[in-house]
């Protein structure tokens, strides 16, 4: 601590002094009752009080100084990966390695505050030389150091590792990002050894059931010129595909496109597998196993009609664009033997007829809880239209037509229809409607209404209404074949026609999920070193989202273990972090019990085997050199390590940071000068009394 005062607080201060030196000679000048030494006494403490309390008026300041020394930050870190532990270069002494690497810790902890990280698929602090890290994530490693040390005085970082990062970000561009030198040892081996392998397989996590579908297969291979070997695929253990692969130099590479067809509905286990080598290093690269997901994604649609008619091969070949649909047509007596149940919509084109030609369809029909849009024409059976659906009545119908055009209506969101398509459907030609008068539920959602010749009505043309998550649509009028010919005409340059059927098929076959019990993974694949999380939602009777009853979670892979969960509960659900699991498939059942009733949830997911760490064995020792010359350090092989220490020592960079810290306060807030001054004042007052004085 030191006391700080200018110039102008010196004079301030001499000032106060004089007052005071005149206040006690004032008091004490003409007094002839104290003895001259206690007259002499009490004046000096008169002095200095008066001295005292005056220059505290002008509120001097004292300044602080406080000295923080932040000694250079040492971090050393460790990779921990597999490719570290399976590859070592000739000579190499593992444990001679890791006493060197605690004997450079100790080392430098005398002089400098050291910090030891491990890194593989996470970081983590402390040594740990196992080795089982199934990924290596370098950028993971230098973010922890900027996030934990941006403030710090980080002197340098030791790096152990064989340069091979495959996983998170380019290293390099981590290594500008942090201002100190990189000390990089370098392990592994540098030189390519004699090796065949799946260097990686592209894929797609999910395909539809009988379509065909390509893997791409990278083969790369080392040192073994003029070998050969095969490439085979096993589906689910089956063996299905085999190929033979040639391999002609010394580094070899090549993308093999295997062509697979998804027969079976389900999670589908592939295996793909290269024969192996003579004398190859490792053969865990040799084989990759992946999952693909093959589900029946073909929403089947049903076209039903009394008799044909143009409009139905306008809808057939709007709906077979998609691939994801597929159009069925059943006439007449072709009708009435097919099986509503078997479709995910049903189009109702006229019926029911005025000849009642498909009422044994209908009878079917009527049974069943599926999507059907009706679309009413001059043929429609009116009296017959009103009595199976309760959404809309046409009454006063005399079997006469009019023409109706189509009017958009506002407010439409199910889906999305540009200002383009309006203005083209605006434009296309009259459909022709069963004259009568029209009554819609106020449920109902327009589409399209009905303009009469220049005469917008709020009538609607084309509507959807959805009674407890079962979707119906009506289109009241025939004559889309006109539409398809005013779009020829206007030569639009892609079909709104074909757009506006897609989408209204796709609305109304998409079901509403209103289970009331329901769990499901964040993901339906992971890799096994992430953990499996999992969700659940319950609903009461009101369809409210609860949390009171426990939820119980069985997991099952493939041998048939099970493993048992609860969910913890959440605000409004619950959730379930199950860790990580072995690589594989796995199914899961959950149960629960609310009001009495039971609730069952299932449903899989797989788990991808990380071989990442096998598919690159060659250590990459000019990245690490890259590095250390990058950031000004230096690259040490593993028997020099301890070298590093010197390095550090010599490096007049890294050196303690002295930081100042200064502090000001006001003299008047040391609350003990006025306990002082309490003191002085009253000693003077009890000398003063006890010898006479008032």
């Amino acid at each position: 601590m030191a006391g700080f005062f200018s110039g102008v607080s010196i004079l301030s201060f001499l000032s106060c002094l004089a007052l005071g030196m005149l206040y006690g000679w004032l008091l004490y000048r003409g007094n002839k009752n104290l003895d001259k030494k206690l007259q002499y006494g009490l004046a000096a403490l008169r002095i200095v009080v008066v001295t005292t309390i005056a220059w505290l008026l002008f509120a001097p300041l004292i300044k602080t100084l406080n000295y923080t020394f932040d000694k250079p930050v040492i971090i050393i870190g460790q990779d921990n990966s597999l490719s570290v532990g399976q590859v070592k270069a000739a000579g190499f002494d593992q444990k001679r390695y890791e006493q060197n690497l605690e004997k450079l810790r100790d080392k430098l902890a005398g002089k400098y505050e050291v910090k030891v990280l491990h890194f593989g698929d996470q970081v983590a602090d402390g040594f740990d030389f196992k080795n089982q890290g199934k990924s290596t994530d370098a950028s993971a490693f230098f973010q922890k150091i900027r996030d934990e040390y941006t403030n710090r005085n980080v002197g340098a970082i030791v790096l152990a590792t064989d340069g091979i990062f495959n996983h998170g970000g380019n290293p390099l561009y981590s290594v500008n990002q942090i201002n100190a030198p990189i000390y990089a040892i370098a392990l592994g081996d540098s030189i390519p050894k004699r090796d065949v392998l799946i260097s990686n397989v592209n894929y797609n996590n999910i395909v539809y059931l009988d379509d065909d579908f390509t893997v791409e297969v990278q083969v790369q291979a080392f040192q073994s010129d003029g070998e050969s070997t095969s490439l085979t695929v096993s589906q689910n253990g089956t063996k299905i595909e085999q190929q033979h692969v040639s391999i002609n130099g010394s580094t070899f590479n090549k993308t093999i496109p295997v062509k697979l067809h998804a027969g079976k509905i389900g999670v589908q286990k592939y295996t793909i597998q290269l024969a192996a080598l003579q004398n190859e290093i490792t053969t865990r690269n040799n084989v990759q196993t992946f999952y693909v997901e093959v589900i029946d994604g073909r929403q089947k649609v049903l076209l039903a009609a009394a008799a044909p008619h143009p409009d139905l091969g306008v809808l057939k070949e709007a709906i077979s664009l998609n691939k994801h649909y597929e159009a069925k047509l059943a006439l007449a007596d072709d009708l009435n033997a097919t099986d509503p149940s078997k479709f995910d919509l049903i189009v109702l084109y006229q019926l029911p007829d005025v000849q009642n030609i498909s009422s044994v369809f209908l009878k079917k029909l009527t049974a069943l809880k599926k999507p059907v849009w009706y679309i009413l024409g001059a043929q429609s059976n009116v009296n017959a239209f009103n009595q199976i659906q309760n959404q809309v009545n046409l009454s006063s119908a005399n079997g006469s037509v009019q023409e109706i055009y189509a009017d958009f209506a506002n407010g439409f969101t199910s889906f999305n229809l540009t200002d383009t398509d309006k203005k083209q459907v605006l434009s296309f030609d009259p459909l022709l409607s069963p004259f009568g008068r029209l009554t819609v539920n106020a449920g109902a959602t327009p589409v399209f209404n009905q303009r009469i010749g220049k005469v917008s009505t709020q009538q609607p043309l084309l509507f959807f209404v959805n009674e407890n998550g079962l979707k119906t649509g009506y289109l009241m009028g025939e004559g889309l074949w006109r539409w398809k010919l005013s779009e020829a005409e206007n030569e639009a340059p892609q079909s709104v026609l074909n757009d506006l059927i897609s989408k209204t098929v796709q609305y109304l076959s998409v079901k509403d999920d209103k289970r009331r019990f329901k769990v499901f993974t964040a993901k339906a694949g992971y890799d096994e070193n992430e953990s499996i999380q999992f969700n659940a939602t319950l609903y009461n009777d009101s369809y409210q989202a609860v949390n009171e009853p426990e939820v119980n979670l069985q997991v099952k892979n493939e041998a048939g273990k099970v493993f048992n969960y609860i969910f913890s509960k959440t605000e409004n659900g619950y959730q379930l972090d199950a860790g990580t699991m072995p690589a594989g498939n796995y199914s899961y059942v959950a149960n629960t019990e609310l009001g009495g009733k039971k609730f069952t949830a299932s449903g899989s997911f797989y788990v991808n085997a990380l071989i990442a760490e096998y598919q690159q064995t060659t250590a990459n020792h000019q990245l690490l050199n890259t590095m250390s010359k990058q950031s000004n350090g230096k690259l040490f092989m593993p028997e020099n390590l301890l070298k590093i220490a010197d390095e550090i020592l010599k490096n007049e960079n890294i050196k303690t940071i002295s930081y100042e810290d200064r502090k000001y306060d006001e003299l008047i807030n040391m609350k003990w000068l006025f306990g002082l001054i309490m003191i002085l004042l009253g000693t003077e007052w009890f000398l003063r009394k006890r010898n006479g004085e008032l």
